[in-house]
């Protein structure tokens, strides 16, 4: 596969899976066997379990991604992104808090044949919790 259609597959996923909440779309670009490095707790294997990991992100947490930089080289897929969404449901056991945030990440993607095989992330998780106000605020913060 070309790595213009590489970046193709994973403008895919951002565009018409993340932002289109069209989950459909995942059975088109992730291989059957899809494998997750960094799942969510209790999400399950393959392409189901990546369907499992959308659907989680898009009924809590009401994402819109903005793809900043997109880095290929052979078989990977690097992509920076900006999350901003609201916690609209209950994510990961902590109910709705209604609050926005936005934080940034990093996605890795291994290509094979014409399908999504295999994720790795780095979620910038300190900032989104502290902008829905789940962790505590440091000692002498201002309220």
């Amino acid at each position: 596969m070309s790595t213009e259609t590489s970046r193709r597959l994973v403008a895919r996923f951002y565009d018409e899976v993340l932002n289109g909440r069209h989950l459909e779309v995942i059975d088109e670009i992730a291989a059957p066997d899809y494998l997750e490095n960094d799942p969510l707790p209790g999400q399950g294997d393959g392409r189901e379990g990546l369907h499992d990991r959308v659907s989680a992100l898009v009924s809590a947490l009401e994402p819109h991604f903005t793809v900043e930089d997109v880095i290929a080289e052979g078989d990977r897929i690097v992509v920076r992104w900006r999350h901003r969404g609201t916690h609209v449901g209950t994510f990961l056991g902590v109910p709705a808090t209604g609050k926005a945030f936005d934080i940034a990440g990093i996605d890795i993607y291994r290509v094979a044949g014409d399908r999504l095989a295999e994720h790795w992330h780095v979620v910038d998780q300190l900032a989104m919790l502290a902008q829905l106000g789940l962790l505590p605020a440091p000692e002498g913060a201002a309220p």
